[in-house]
């Protein structure tokens, strides 16, 4: 289905661009898509900017469509890390959820189909409609609760479309800690991606059973994988907003590009 274009809406801060309605033929739903364009892009620019995909993409940017009226400050905080050099340009895309997100963003089919709708519909239309860097090294997804663990199972299971994962007060636990035995039951090579994890009082002990079966299997906190407890934080945009720049600077350092 030929996806339209809306005119640029001055909601938040910066560009950004919706995509309404955005259908995927996987999962037979439609919802909305958010993009954020750092400060200097320009539709026609021939500068490719690597790419970060969010879920829950309406608690990201906008306070209007965020729940409880709290968004992350993705769009904030992105621009003022980008104006000091701390991170590359990028282009953020914020996946609106649906009624189904809890079997959307865990691993089960409607799951696996979710991913396939980021892979095979997302990705190809944001590639052809923008001037991305489309390869696995420029590629990253990122969420909280169970937006962390579908970002989690996307980077693990894809390593090959995706390199780079930010998992912030994941829900580790969902399914009998699953994704955590996908890591200690992997019995092939160390996956090639970087990882990001991180809790509050909320993510104890999941995050760090992750975080220990990640580095058992030879993830260099620093290099490939970094993790941090944020002590008495809450399960909430608030929270996840006063801790974004680590996970973007991680992900996205201006002096790794």
């Amino acid at each position: 289905m030929q996806q339209k274009r809306s005119k640029s809406i001055k909601k938040v801060t910066g560009k950004v661009r919706y995509h309404k309605n955005f259908y995927s033929k996987y999962l037979n739903n439609e919802r909305d898509i958010i993009v954020w364009l750092p400060p200097s892009y320009k539709m026609k620019s021939q500068k490719k900017l690597p790419v970060l995909y969010m879920h829950d993409g309406q608690n990201i940017m906008d306070p209007d469509t965020s729940f409880a009226g709290v968004d992350w400050q993705v769009d904030e905080t992105a621009t003022k890390l980008i104006k000091e050099n701390k991170i590359e340009e990028i282009i953020i895309v914020g996946i609106y959820n649906t009624p189904d997100r809890l079997q959307e963003y865990s691993d089960s089919e409607t799951g696996n189909k979710y991913i396939q709708f980021i892979i095979n519909e997302l990705k190809p239309f944001i590639d052809s409609t923008y001037s991305t860097k489309p390869d696995k090294d420029n590629s990253a997804v990122m969420g909280s609760s169970m937006g962390g663990l579908i970002s989690f199972l996307i980077a693990w299971k894809y390593t090959d479309v995706f390199s780079k994962a930010a998992c912030l007060s994941s829900s580790f636990y969902y399914d009998d800690e699953k994704a955590i035995r996908l890591v200690k039951e992997n019995s092939e090579e160390k996956k090639k991606f970087r990882i990001y994890i991180d809790h509050g009082e909320d993510g104890l002990p999941r995050g760090q059973k992750m975080f220990a079966a990640l580095t058992e299997k030879g993830y260099v906190i620093g290099t490939d994988i970094d993790y941090y407890y944020a002590p008495y934080a809450e399960h909430n945009e608030t929270a996840w907003a006063d801790r974004l720049s680590r996970p973007l600077t991680f992900l996205f350092n201006a002096q790794d590009s």
